[in-house]
Order: structure tokens, then C-alpha cells, then sequence
């Protein structure tokens, strides 16, 4: 279609690489991969990308929603972020080793393990609105459990197949529980701070999950330290205000100041009812 050919070329124009687009699941819902790069850089990105997919669209007489979901009877809209750690010059990715399961380094592994450790909390940052815990639910690939794996699109995390002419390159995780209503710096910011939490403690992410773990009895996941996510704002902020490095990351003022505006967000939505909360969030994002 015009509108998406118009996309890809205003995001190009902007040094914004797409390498995937392709039509998704739900009705006119479209999907638009662009290119790693360091972190700022990729925040940075984040904004541009999610401003000119709605002016571009705009342009053409549509409107682009971005917010988690926008309808409740269709796929939820997700902003997944790939991670890996790097050396200070950018040439090594420290995150591969051909001698891990699944090519992950022992490093990989540990940053990994601190992010499912504070995922209840980081979710606040990753999936800031009350919008947000409508999209993660068990069986919708958005990921509702503290879960890994390889190529488990059920996962919190998961480890993607790597492409064979550049393994060592191309070695990355997946967060699926991440969506377009965050703030890219305080997401990519509580990922950071999450996974060199593991990293410094030296955690180790468990066995990997090769099923949905929804499919898992309450037994079978408390065994494998498997947790679902909290299942509203409110008990995400709680984690939050709960979690020391998360909350030492963000700083007294940012952190005091972001659970009072979100705590009233639930608060403000949590008095209305569905059909309110669909249309602000569609509008909003």
C-alpha cells in the first residue's frame, strides 16, 4: 500500500533502517522492524519512529494506533526490544559464544536472569499503561509468564534463531513484554539497570522453557521459578516502589514522581469502563 511505501521511505530519510515489515495478525495491523543500535540511539529512534508512522498516516487520511490494545476483540500491538551487550568499541558482541547453549554467553545469561528477576517491576517501565496488561495474557505470543527460551514466542524472553553467515553477530534476546505507551529511555533504562543487577550478582536464568508455560501446572512453574505478571498497572507500580535497584536506577525525584502520575492513571481509568479506556489509549498512542 502507498501509506506503508511512505513509511519506510520517511523513517530511510531519517537514517532509519527497516528490515522487516510484513502485515500481522489483527485487522489493518501492520508490522515494521528497523534496525538495532546502541541504546540512546535506539531510544531516540523509538520516538521518531512512533511520530512518523501517526504523521505519515495521518498524511493519507488514516489513523495509526500504537496502544497495546486497541481493540479488544484483535491482537494486541507490541513493541518487542532484541538486546545484546557489547565491548566499549562496538566490535565484539559479548552476548555470543559459540560454545553456550544457544550461543549465549555466561555473561548473556547472567544479564538475562537479572531482567526475569525484576521483570515484575520493570513491566511498570516497559508497560506503563493501564492498557498495557490487557495485551499480556497466556496463549496471544505477548508473554504473561517470567518464562525463557529459544524461539519461545511464549517467553518473557526469548532467544531468537541467529542467521548462519554472521552467528556471532546476530546473537541477541528478545523482551516481549514491551509496548508503545513507554517511555523508551525508562524502558531501555530499567532494562539495563535490571540485567547488570544479574549480572554483578552473577543469577543464572534457570532451565529454559520449551513450552507455553501457561501449559505448566502452578507446581510444574513454582519448580522452575516461573511467575505470571502482575495483571494491572497498580501491582506493577507496587513491584516497582518495591524494588530497590529499579528504584535506585530511576532516582528519588523521577521514581516519586512517576508512581504518583501513574498511580493516578489507574486510578483516573480504573472508574470507568472498557469502552473508555479503549478510546483514550487508541487516541493517546
Amino acid at each position: 500500500a502507498a501509506v506503508m511505501d511512505d513509511i519506510v521511505a520517511a523513517l530511510e530519510a531519517q537514517g532509519i533502517q527497516v528490515e522487516q515489515y510484513y502485515p500481522e495478525l489483527g485487522h489493518g495491523q501492520q508490522e515494521l522492524s528497523i534496525r538495532h543500535a546502541p541504546a540512546l540511539a535506539a531510544a531516540d529512534r523509538q520516538v521518531f519512529y512512533r511520530e512518523t508512522v501517526r504523521a505519515v498516516a495521518y498524511r493519507h487520511g488514516l489513523y495509526a494506533s500504537l496502544a497495546p490494545k486497541p481493540f479488544v476483540d484483535q491482537a494486541g500491538n507490541g513493541s518487542h526490544v532484541h538486546f545484546s551487550l557489547w565491548d566499549a568499541g562496538g566490535r565484539r558482541n559479548l552476548t555470543h559464544d559459540p560454545r553456550g547453549r544457544y550461543g549465549i554467553s555466561a555473561l548473556g545469561y547472567h544479564f538475562i536472569a537479572g531482567v526475569l528477576e525484576h521483570l515484575p517491576a520493570l513491566l511498570a517501565l516497559t508497560c506503563p499503561s493501564v492498557n498495557s496488561y490487557r495485551r499480556l495474557q497466556p496463549h496471544f505470543w505477548s508473554s504473561a509468564y517470567t518464562a525463557w527460551g529459544p524461539d519461545n514466542r511464549e517467553g518473557a524472553i526469548r532467544i531468537p534463531s541467529t542467521f548462519a553467515s554472521d552467528r556471532a553477530g546476530s546473537t541477541n534476546a528478545e523482551l516481549k513484554a514491551c509496548d508503545a505507551s513507554a517511555n523508551p529511555y525508562l524502558a531501555l533504562g530499567g532494562l539495563l539497570a535490571a540485567g547488570l543487577d544479574g549480572v554483578k550478582r552473577k543469577l543464572e536464568p534457570g532451565e529454559p522453557t520449551m513450552i507455553d508455560p501457561a501449559n505448566y501446572s502452578d507446581a510444574e512453574r513454582a519448580a522452575r521459578r516461573i511467575v505470571r505478571f502482575p495483571t494491572t498497572l497498580a501491582e506493577a507500580l507496587d513491584h516497582l516502589a518495591a524494588d530497590r535497584v529499579l528504584m535506585a536506577a530511576l532516582g528519588p525525584l523521577l521514581a516519586r514522581s512517576f508512581l504518583t502520575v501513574k498511580r493516578g492513571e489507574w486510578q483516573a481509568f480504573s472508574k470507568e469502563d472498557t469502552a473508555f479506556e479503549i478510546k483514550h489509549h487508541f487516541w493517546k498512542f
